[in-house]
């Protein structure tokens, strides 16, 4: 059995309502879901997904901050 692995998730709510999760760490992962609980069960299976189709995985991130900024 492979050791878990750690992910950061940013969580966002778009205009219309959706919870759109993105994960850096992984190049093209992210879902969008109604509900947070429905949303963090697409999270894990996007990243399993993401998972099996990168073939040269980076390193870990780690996070530090986030930031908003108003232009």
């Amino acid at each position: 059995m492979r050791p878990k692995r750690k992910f950061t998730v940013l969580i966002e709510q778009d205009e219309e309502g959706y919870f759109v999760a993105t994960v850096p760490a992984l190049r093209g992962c992210h879902t969008q879901a109604r509900s947070l609980d429905t949303l963090m069960k697409r999270v894990r299976e996007v990243i399993a997904l993401c998972l099996e189709e990168e073939k040269n995985p980076r390193g870990a991130l780690e996070l530090i901050g986030i930031q908003q900024v108003s232009v």
